[in-house]
């Protein structure tokens, strides 16, 4: 499997095998949250292998939820909350949460679950080497808008005219819309960006669509859309559009296909990271200190 397919990478453990997790020591642990769209249902698959491993609510351990319920705004105050709350670490699941608990805290460590073009934006400084006080894991990146627009022509090789739904405002997304048009002028495919930075804009884009026809969509994962994806599907089904979702399992059902990553291994590697720096941090000072491992 060479990189440009592999849609999950893990960082910082290189090729050793995923470790178990270990009994945590006889303290209180208080583990932050930080989330731009994300429901306490995605907290709780991190805290799952967590608890198989001795950590308890209630007990040894103490959790602070932060959601900004779709509001890129709010993410600052919310880091500055768990960092005033002195939290032991931060769980930031996607890019705008890790950019705002890094901008609130250089020493409190990081743990990344979902991220995209991590060191392009400028959150660490390598995947082998992450640095500072951020580690953890990542997903698709810019190489496999590629990818992605590949299978769509394979399965569609008369579409000519693709419209794209993407988040601009998303850390990152910048060099997804590089690397896309990029590879729609190789196959020679036209495309048009539509923005989903809100509900608004999404009905917005589905109007656009209806109006202009396009042959196919090309759905970028990014956290509003991810949000609103099964009124995106909806849209697509009815409109009889066939369409490409970075979404994977039941929810996708009434949509033509999907390209995305398996987040069982991913949440699992991220609840080890959890757990390794708790353990690595007890009765220890965090200044200056780095990551990974």
């Amino acid at each position: 499997m060479n990189r440009r397919d592999t849609c999950l990478a893990l960082l910082a453990f290189g090729a050793s095998p995923l470790p178990g997790l270990a009994q945590p020591a006889a303290k209180i642990y208080k583990i932050g949250f930080l989330c731009y769209t994300a429901p306490r249902t995605v907290m709780n698959l991190i805290l799952a292998p967590l608890r198989e491993s001795g950590y308890e609510e209630g007990r040894n351990l103490v959790v602070e939820y932060r959601s900004a319920d779709g509001q890129l705004g709010r993410l600052p105050g919310l880091a500055a909350e768990l960092v005033a709350a002195k939290v032991d670490l931060i769980v930031a699941w996607t890019n705008p949460e890790t950019l705002a608990a890094m901008r609130a805290t250089a020493t409190i460590p990081i743990v990344m679950v979902a991220n995209q073009v991590p060191v392009e934006s400028g959150l660490i400084a390598s995947l082998v080497r992450p640095g500072g006080n951020i580690t953890g894991t990542t997903i698709q990146g810019p190489e496999t808008a590629g990818k992605i627009l590949e299978v769509l022509h394979d399965l569609l090789p008369r579409a000519k005219r693709v419209a794209v739904l993407w988040e601009p405002e998303f850390p990152g997304m910048e060099l997804y819309r590089q690397a896309t048009e990029r590879a729609a002028d190789a196959m020679g495919i036209r495309l048009t960006l539509l923005s989903g930075q809100s509900i608004a804009e999404i009905e917005a884009a589905f109007a656009a669509i209806v109006r202009d026809r396009p042959d196919a969509l090309f759905v970028v994962p990014s956290g509003a859309i991810n949000r609103n994806r099964s009124r995106v599907i909806e849209f697509a089904a009815r409109e009889r559009l066939p369409a490409i979702y970075p979404f994977k399992g039941p929810e996708i059902e009434g949509g033509l296909i999907s390209y995305a990553q398996d987040y069982g291994p991913l949440v699992r590697r991220s609840a080890s990271f959890v757990d390794r720096i708790e353990r690595r941090e007890t009765g220890r000072s965090r200044d200056r200190a780095t990551y990974y491992f």
